[in-house]
């Protein structure tokens, strides 16, 4: 069985087909899904399905690139959902430097409250990262951020980084660029991150793998991942699923 540890079912590209969606899944083997909410709509709507479906869970924070967003009535909306017994974790929080809607200065402060919250409430934190790595790694550091731990979602990063996340009581999630035909750096870590430091996501429905890329993702396809990596380590893949299933137990509470 597989864990999609990060799926965003609460998009409208699932209005049409939600049920035939999750029904792929559960052939495919991915027994459970953590659905990620990042702002009122789809916080909103993760709050539904996890309600609807045992086998889904949920994560729910903010967005960096909509930091410039964020009010105080959102953060407090947040902390009173967060205590539901199926939100595992707070996020996706950090940086995102590739688009310019909000000020580096407001996606740091509101980072930097989500991981106190994140404390405050013993719950892990997912990391969204483009473009900001070393900033991030300051300020998972500079909060104690280790103290609650949580996942590097959708890594892009070298074997390098990826030995500085360990460090910081981080784990590492690999999703559809591993299955690219160029994509070396997520294959090297791939090959390289302890293997019990390692999970499996799709962030459907973006980022969908080969043989599918340019198509809209699903949580099936995480299947494909597993299978990937499952491959670049040598490995069965009944021993890669069994491993990346226990994992993600364990860093979020399954």
């Amino acid at each position: 069985m597989l864990i999609d540890t990060h799926v965003h079912l609460n998009a409208n590209q699932y209005d049409e087909d939600l049920q035939p969606v999750i029904d792929r899944a559960l052939e495919a083997g991915v027994d459970r899904m953590i659905v990620v909410g990042f702002d009122e709509k789809t916080i909103t709507r993760t709050m539904e399905l996890i309600e609807q479906y045992d086998f889904i869970y949920g994560v729910i924070g903010w967005h960096p690139v909509d930091a410039i967003d964020f009010t105080e009535d959102n953060y407090n909306w947040i902390k009173e959902l967060a205590t539901h017994d199926k939100i595992v974790a707070i996020g996706e929080m950090g940086l995102d430097y590739h688009w310019d809607k909000s000020p580096k200065d407001v996606q740091k402060s509101v980072f930097r409250r989500q991981i106190a919250l994140a404390k405050e409430l013993k719950k892990p934190i997912v990391i969204h990262n483009r473009e900001a790595t070393q900033d991030v790694v300051d300020i998972l550091k500079e909060e104690n951020a280790a103290e609650v731990g949580g996942v590097m979602h959708s890594f892009s990063g070298s074997k390098e980084i990826c030995d500085e996340i360990l460090k910081l009581n981080f784990i590492i999630s690999l999703g559809g660029p591993v299955t690219f035909k160029n994509a070396k750096q997520p294959k090297e870590v791939a090959q390289h991150v302890p293997l019990d430091k390692l999970i499996v996501e799709t962030d459907a429905p973006y980022l969908t793998p080969h043989p599918y890329r340019g198509k809209r993702n699903e949580p099936a396809y995480v299947k494909l991942v597993a299978e990937q990596i499952a491959e670049l380590r040598g490995i069965s893949y009944e021993a890669l699923a069994a491993a990346t299933t226990q994992n993600a137990e364990r860093l979020f509470g399954l």
